[in-house]
């Protein structure tokens, strides 16, 4: 029987997720290797399809359930991965890359723990949509400010403060994202009764 409606697995949003996701661990290794064009090209034309993607879902009647997930899925592990690669290259601290994975850890855990399913996990806020914009806004700036040194400002200090205000604003919708998270009763336990 062919889903319906948001039950929709097969549409043109979902695939284009699809082959975002796919791209994370290329973008991952292109980054440590200091293939800065190829993993910036990479990371621009992720974060295009992501706009995209939305556009054809809601302007064709494509909206499913499964594209409201893969979308902040797909942004959480360009944000992982960009944290990592930076991490390991010198390029950011290690504390950067400890508070951006420790708030994703943190719902992750509570997630598992309580057992929850994908229909029970909250929408993606403005907050969090502002702040995943601001520190994709942050690496490509990090990342060029090693090799644009003569600015008036230098970039990868720009770059660093961008990623510290993303960083902050990444856990007040966090810190949503948990409360909506723990009010949530678990789906198993909803259809048994208890």
């Amino acid at each position: 029987m062919a889903r319906e409606g948001l039950d929709r697995i097969w549409t043109i949003p979902n695939v284009i997720s699809f082959i975002r996701l796919l791209t994370v661990p290329v973008f991952l290794v292109l980054l440590i290797q200091g293939n800065d064009g190829p993993a910036l090209t990479i990371l621009i034309i992720a974060t295009t399809s992501d706009f995209i993607d939305g556009l054809i879902a809601r302007n064709f009647n494509q909206i499913s359930r499964l594209g409201m997930y893969l979308d902040p899925m797909s942004d959480r592990l360009f944000i992982a991965a960009s944290v990592i690669g930076l991490a390991v290259r010198g390029l950011i601290p290690v504390v950067l890359l400890a508070v951006v994975l420790a708030r994703d850890v943190l719902l992750l855990s509570v997630i598992l723990a309580r057992r929850l399913r994908i229909h029970d996990l909250p929408k993606v806020t403005f907050v969090g949509k502002t702040a995943t914009f601001i520190l994709f806004t942050s690496f490509p700036v990090t990342v060029l400010g090693t090799v644009w040194v003569q600015t008036a400002v230098p970039l990868e200090l720009i770059g660093w403060v961008l990623g510290g205000v993303g960083a902050g604003m990444y856990w007040v919708a966090g810190y949503g994202y948990l409360q909506q998270l723990l009010r949530v009763t678990p789906s198993a336990k909803r259809g048994s009764g208890v």
